[in-house]
């Protein structure tokens, strides 16, 4: 009997079928395949190979393979296992994650184009006739022969050198083929080469240890869930100040790597920090330029699959990108890097929903590599480890350049709003004269603000209404530039009624404000300067942020207002203050996190100031200065913040002392939602595993989302393990209505 193969089917669904392995065919876990599905060709992925089917009917057997070497690797496929173990997500959509669609799809494919190469050069004599009877087949000849590589049609000539080309090739001389062409995403890009910098002695000590666990030999046994690493080849926590030189240490260590032979992953959690990462790798690694692949969402389709088949084939040694490219086809990784590892952007949203952080320090453990973890202000969870020894800690204490933090100060908001006598205010008097005096002296500014578009809402005075987003719980955004009504979470549009739509009284009125307002009040404030803006609705165009970012480096732009993704990891050495607007904007969300995240967030931005030979200076304008987070970020008191937060944490059992599991339900009927709910929390409450805490079902703080309500439960307990087999044990046994969706989600991030 012919073995079976389980194989994922390309496509929107998640479909397994069974089929039969012709004896012909070396099929492996992880292969390509071609097969028959109902009547019609399709494709797939093999999962697993079975000695026999699992029932009494006979296969289908497999058409052809795609690609005769498995897509996945053995120890992707050993974390594709874990993930289904871990987070009880089903194991093709943990598959479907690692082949990215632009490779699981035939439509994508090699971009070729015609070319031409020498293979016999003619005669003396032949050369002869050529140039008096047929000058472009010369022309041609003298082209090729100049070169041992094949030449594009299209530089030989185009389309009218045909006819030669066609009349060489047949006398032997030439030979047409098709030229594969990468698709470069730095294509354009020129990249001055840098030289290694000299480390102060805390770098060099961070680099010694990196350094001497990329030679340790790991003999870790089978990596535990609960415990995925061992002391034998412990994640190491750069905890270094902003400023202090991380990314230099990230180079130097990334060249130990590549010295030994092996290859390196780069995460970063943004968008915005892959273009001046890849530009430091590459000027770094100017001599290996064409071995660095990038990956990351804002890629073509064609640009991922290139970049995806040059690391699969062994062309590129560093990968750099967003979290998927945890899953990059690496065959021998040494070191994976995990910049800024505090940012919740490294948690998948969508199912599987992973922690590219943890599957690092998992991977590596399978690889027997390393990984380094880098901020500077860790999320609590991984500092805890270091304390509890199983990850190493090394800090950076001390700016590289010898610059020292930049002085903070903060603004009481609801004293300025009476200085400005009912006036929006958005830019304090302080602010104001601080960015006057920085342009006066030709230095450069940001300022931030986490919140796009021009107003929060529309609100009537007279009656209160708030016009809403017919499909969420929350507020339609105004912005201007497009004169309409927006959504943020569902991207619903409407258009801006000039009465109120309840009462229908004219005084409806505009509450709030975002980056849209900002920009056109700097531009009032400052004629002169010149002003750029970044964020989701500047930069829709393709290389927008990368081509402002480089302006702003250039010093042609000389404020730069933003959202988050200009908050953290920028190095620009001409920035000498950064202004932050309305510092609340995530400290009263309802998470336990708010006080971590508006800490974090602070203090990343304000390390953004004064990172050259400049003193730097940042102005926090706020309505509640006397929050411990806001006080810690304006002292640069990470300990300080750290010592009263896993106080508050562990009074609260709240992680990282307890895992925390959110189980989710939504539906279009509100009532079916909350009760499908209430049905799994009774059977959560039977027989809850020891330790585990198990809240009451509430409407979600987001109770409507794209028109389905939501109703969300949580569960905190010790063991992730026992918490997610819990979860996953009564969820398989409860059938819920077809219209309800209900989702769980280990060590969740979004409580919202």
């Amino acid at each position: 009997m012919p073995l079976s193969a389980s194989v994922l089917i390309d496509g929107p669904s998640e479909l397994v079928f069974d089929y039969a392995i012709p004896e012909n065919l070396k099929v492996l876990p992880g292969c390509r395949v071609r097969i028959p599905l109902r009547n019609r060709p399709a494709t797939g992925t093999v999962l697993r190979i079975a000695d026999k089917p699992a029932g009494d009917f006979a296969l289908r057997f497999l058409t052809d393979l795609v690609d005769p070497e498995p897509l996945v690797t053995a120890p992707l496929l050993k974390l594709a296992e874990w993930i289904t173990a871990y987070y009880g997500t089903p194991l093709e959509q943990v598959i479907r994650s690692i082949i990215p669609s632009s490779i699981r799809g035939e439509k994508n494919s090699a971009k070729t184009r015609r070319a031409a190469t020498l293979i016999k050069a003619p005669s003396e004599e032949e050369l002869a006739t050529l140039a008096k009877r047929a000058k472009r087949q010369h022309q041609i000849i003298t082209l090729l022969s100049l070169t041992d590589q094949a030449i594009p049609l299209t530089e030989l000539g185009g389309p009218s050198a045909a006819p030669s080309l066609k009349a060489l090739a047949t006398k032997g001389w030439v030979k047409l083929l098709d030229l594969e062409v990468r698709r470069d995403p730095d294509a354009h890009e020129t990249f001055v080469p840098t030289e290694p910098l000299t480390l102060n002695h805390e770098q060099a000590e961070c680099l010694k240890v990196v350094q001497a666990s990329l030679n340790l030999p790991s003999t870790s046994p089978q990596p535990n869930p609960n415990h995925p690493v061992t002391n034998h080849q412990s994640p190491i926590l750069l905890h270094g100040i902003t400023g202090s030189g991380k990314t230099e240490v990230y180079l130097q260590a990334t060249k130990a790597a590549l010295d030994l032979g092996k290859q390196v992953i780069v995460l970063v959690p943004e968008i915005a920090l892959a273009p001046q990462t890849v530009q430091r790798f590459k000027a770094r690694f100017h001599d290996l330029v064409d071995q660095i692949a990038v990956l990351h969402s804002n890629l073509s389709q064609g640009e991922r699959f290139d970049e995806w088949h040059r690391i699969r084939a062994g062309k590129a040694r560093i990968v750099i990108g967003a979290r998927s490219a945890i899953f990059a086809p690496v065959k021998n990784p040494g070191l994976i890097i995990v910049d800024e590892e505090h940012e919740p952007a490294y948690k998948q949203e969508n199912p599987p929903k992973y922690h590219a952080r943890d599957l690092a320090v998992v991977r590596c453990h399978l690889e027997k590599c390393s990984v380094l973890l880098g901020s500077a202000t860790p999320s609590l969870e991984t500092y805890r480890n270091t304390q509890l020894g199983k990850y190493q800690l090394v800090k950076l204490t001390e700016r590289a350049d010898g610059a020292s933090l930049p002085l903070t100060r903060v603004v009481d908001m609801r004293i300025e709003a009476k200085k400005q006598k009912g006036r929006d205010a958005i830019i304090s008097d302080i602010l104001r004269t601080s960015i006057e005096k920085r342009l006066e002296a030709n230095e450069q500014v940001i300022v931030f603000l986490n919140r796009r578009g021009f107003a929060r809402s529309l609100q009537c005075p007279p009656c209160g209404h708030v016009i809403e987003c017919k499909h969420c719980a929350i507020p339609l955004t105004y912005h201007r530039s497009e004169e309409r009504l927006i959504c943020h979470i569902c991207g619903h549009q409407a258009v801006v009624p000039r009465t109120c739509p309840n009462c229908h009284d004219p005084a409806i009125r505009q509450q709030g404000y975002g980056t849209e307002k900002a920009e056109i009040i700097l531009r009032k404030i400052f004629p002169s300067a010149k002003i750029a803006r970044l964020d989701t609705d500047t930069t829709r165009r393709k290389n927008t942020l990368r081509d402002t970012l480089r302006d702003f480096r250039a010093k042609k732009i000389n404020i730069l207002l933003g959202t988050q993704m200009i908050a953290k990891g920028l190095d620009f050495p001409n920035v000498t203050l950064v202004g932050v607007l309305n510092a609340d904007l995530s400290l009263y969300a309802p998470d336990f996190r708010a006080g971590e995240r508006t800490f974090q967030l602070l203090t990343q931005v304000a390390g953004r100031a004064g990172r050259g030979d400049l003193a730097g200076e940042v102005i926090i304008q706020t309505s509640t200065p006397h929050s411990p987070s806001i006080q810690f970020a304006r002292h640069h008191d990470f300990e300080g913040f750290l010592a009263q937060e896993l106080e508050m944490r562990e009074q609260f059992g709240y992680p990282p002392f307890t895992h925390l599991a959110l189980l989710l339900a939504r539906s279009s009927h509100e009532r079916r939602a909350e009760f499908t709910l209430q049905t799994l929390h009774r059977k959560l409450a039977e027989q809850l595993p020891e330790g585990v805490i198990l809240g009451d079902p509430i409407p979600s703080p987001l109770t409507k989302s794209h028109s389905q309500f939501r109703f969300q439960l949580l569960l905190r307990g010790p063991n992730p393990r026992a918490l997610s087999q819990h979860l996953n044990k009564i969820l398989r046994a409860t059938p819920t209505p077809e219209d309800v969706i209900v989702t769980a989600d280990l060590d969740a991030y979004d409580l919202g």
